[in-house]
Parts: structure tokens; C-alpha cells; sequence
């Protein structure tokens, strides 16, 4: 049988300040996602967008709850991924779906990860130059899309953390970072006392890619099913200029694909985020076709 890659977008740029990234599902689709992936095999069934309220829609983007009234837009941000779980739980419940979600900002992981969680062990592979772990009480911009991790960790405001269903998504051995290079000190903190998995771009200068990847996978021996939620902006910004939050010193082409490839060796890869693409800052959509290169490589795409 024929697996089918569901294609489902999330065109969101409440979870930060810069706008722009809402775009971002038109220009990977623009770079040519479903005819790369139809030459790998795949079947691909594109499930259109979910409807995200506009940012000038909102007249104050900051609840007044004292608790949560750091987190801008978080009542949208939330309905958004609550509509993300629906929509994914049954395309996530079919054994022959592989799911790829385009955003919009990273916060969508939170409605992404909650659905492909659900049911089955998963281990998450946050491939990000931020860390994304920041509450509430922590963060110093307000910013959502810096706070997906703790959510799915069960830490932040419950209208977070209960997207889907009550809860945490996630047990912090679930998760490993790679490519991390720009932290809060809060966060550098957290990362430090917590069981994640944190590989920075320093160990990637040391070490390399490959034994980083096979630690990865060694720590999911058990998990079922690994989900990958890529930020564009892990990448150099030399060769990915348009992302929301750009950070130099990032992953290079070639790393960036073997990480792809060491993963897609597992067999165990189902799904998906390519997050933070910003069309307006690109360079011709050379970040988008990079994104179409790199889920092509994931999903099986080989040199020999």
C-alpha cells in the first residue's frame, strides 16, 4: 500500500512580534513540497489551512490575568491549537499517514505534538536555535512561540498545557534538542536540571552531527514514533535568510541534511513542523525550497 503524506497548514504569526511567518505554508507549498515528495512514492492529500484570526483583529493582544498576562495573544494562540489537534488526531490515527504541518511560528507544535502523542509513545526532536521553554513568569518578550516546550512539558498556563486534552504531552526524557545556540537565562537553567536531551552547536563543533543523531536515536530505542519539529531558523541565516528570529552561527547545509538522513534511518519518523519561515525577509524562497529539500531527505530522500 501506497503511505499518503497529509499536508496540513497553519498560517500563525501571533506567537511573536515580527509578522510574516503566517506566509510561511504558501512558500513551502510554492517551492514544490507535494511534487518532491510524489517523486519519493508518496500519495500526498493536501488538507488546506486552519483559519487563524488576524493580529489587527485584536484590539489588546494581552490577557490581564496576572498570571498569564505575559503571554501575548494567548487565548487565540490557543483556540488555534486546540483546532490543530482536531484536525490532526484522525489524519495521526491512520498507520499509513505521514503528517507534515506547516507553519506560521513554532506554537503550532503545541496543537501538532498533542495529537501525535495521544495514542502511542513518541520521542520529539526539537531541531531549533531556542530552546522554547520559557513561562509566563520567564519569558522577557510575552512571546508564545518561546514557550511550546514547557507547555508540552505541562508547565504554563492551562489553556496551554490542556490543549487537547488535560495534561502534559510530554515526559522531559520524550524530548532532545539539537542545534540550540540562543537561551534566556531562565531557560538555561531549566535545560540544565531538566532530563532533556540538550545538544548545543558547540557539541555539534566538537563532536559532529552523526554521533549526536545516533544519540538521539538511542535515547527513542523504545518510542514508536519520532516527530520532528523543525525551525528553519536552526540553519545558518547565510543559507536560510528568511525566518522570524535569525541567529548566526547555525547549522550548515550539509549537517542539516545528515541529521535529516540519520533520523530517516530509524524508520520511525511519521510527522513533522516546518515552523518560522518568513517569506518577506527570503531570498527569492530559497528558504522555502530548502525546507521542501530538507522533508524530502527525512521522508526517505537518498544520494545513492
Amino acid at each position: 500500500m501506497t503511505n499518503t503524506v497529509c499536508i496540513l497548514g497553519v498560517p500563525m504569526d501571533l506567537g511573536q512580534e515580527r509578522r510574516g511567518v503566517d506566509m510561511g505554508p504558501s512558500a513551502i507549498r510554492y517551492a514544490g513540497l507535494q511534487e518532491r515528495l510524489g517523486r519519493l512514492g508518496f500519495e500526498t492529500r493536501d488538507c488546506g489551512n486552519i483559519q487563524v484570526p488576524l493580529a489587527e483583529e485584536i484590539t489588546d493582544p494581552f490577557d490581564r490575568d496576572e498570571e498569564t498576562g505575559r503571554a501575548r495573544h494567548l487565548p487565540q494562540i490557543a483556540q488555534v491549537c486546540a483546532e490543530v489537534y482536531e484536525r490532526a488526531v484522525p489524519l495521526a490515527a491512520d498507520p499509513d499517514n505521514y503528517l507534515i504541518f506547516l507553519g506560521g511560528d513554532h506554537s503550532i507544535s503545541i496543537g501538532t505534538v498533542a495529537a501525535v502523542a495521544q495514542d502511542e509513545s513518541v520521542g520529539l526532536v526539537w531541531v531549533d536555535a531556542h530552546g522554547d521553554i520559557n513561562t509566563p513568569k520567564t519569558t522577557p518578550s510575552g512571546n508564545v512561540h518561546g514557550m511550546c516546550v514547557a507547555a508540552l512539558l505541562g508547565d504554563g498556563p492551562q489553556v496551554l498545557t490542556d490543549v487537547g486534552y488535560s495534561g502534559p504531552k510530554l515526559r522531559p526524557e520524550q524530548v532532545a534538542m539539537i542545534g540550540t545556540r540562543d537561551l534566556d537565562a531562565p531557560e538555561k537553567l531549566r535545560l540544565r536540571d531538566s532530563r532533556i536531551a540538550v545538544y548545543t552547536m558547540r557539541d555539534i563543533d566538537e563532536h559532529g552531527v552523526a554521533p549526536l543523531a545516533r544519540g538521539i536515536l538511542d535515547r527513542f530505542t523504545m518510542v514508536k514514533h519520532i516527530h520532528v519539529s523543525l525551525d528553519l531558523d536552526v540553519l545558518d541565516p547565510a543559507i536560510a535568510p528568511g525566518v522570524g528570529t535569525p541567529v548566526p552561527g547555525g547549522l550548515s547545509y550539509r549537517e542539516a541534511h545528515l541529521l535529516m538522513e540519520l533520523l530517516a534511518d530509524s524508520g520511525k519518523v511519521r510527522s513533522v513542523d516546518l515552523v518560522e519561515i518568513n517569506p518577506i525577509l527570503d531570498d527569492g524562497n530559497s528558504t522555502g525550497r530548502l525546507a521542501v529539500e530538507l522533508v524530502a531527505t527525512l521522508f526517505g530522500q537518498r544520494i545513492l
